[in-house]
């Protein structure tokens, strides 16, 4: 049999602390924006947003631990809200329009506990789709 060739393994010289440069992260900050609650039967996800739509933090409860039923409860919805809260509690925003979206159960849950936490809210809007007429009616059975 023949041998195998055995690799070389080349061994990595540490850089110079003169050579390495520290690229420090910008942190912009941001007075106002949108707050947009989702929550559906399935699960909750709350999205921050500045005022021209671009995302500054998200959560849901599936990405926290939630699984299954449970991602859809009142409790889930909160712990998003802390999780939020946490991640913007230095950039902001901190006066904020809700938009509420869907009919889950942590819908009330997650705008109760974004009050609690020190962001002035100007305004809560419903945007759930409501059909005007709904779907068309199946046809009518023939025997």
């Amino acid at each position: 049999m023949a041998e195998k060739p055995k690799k070389e393994v080349k061994e990595a010289k540490p850089e110079t602390s003169e050579a390495q440069t520290v690229v420090k992260k910008s942190v912009r900050r941001v007075e106002s924006g949108r707050v947009y609650i989702n929550a559906s039967f399935n699960n909750t996800s709350v999205t921050v947003t500045d005022d021209k739509g671009n995302v500054v933090a998200w959560a849901t409860a599936g990405g926290l631990g939630f699984a299954g039923p449970k991602k859809a409860t009142p409790f889930a919805a909160s712990k998003v809200v802390a999780t939020i809260a946490e991640k913007i509690s230095k950039t902001g925003p901190f006066n904020v329009e809700v938009y509420v979206s869907g009919a889950g159960s942590g819908r009330d849950s997650a705008i109760r506990s974004l009050a609690g936490f020190p962001f002035n809210i100007l305004a809560i809007k419903d945007v759930t789709p409501i059909p005007h007429n709904g779907p068309k009616p199946p046809k009518t059975r023939r025997v």
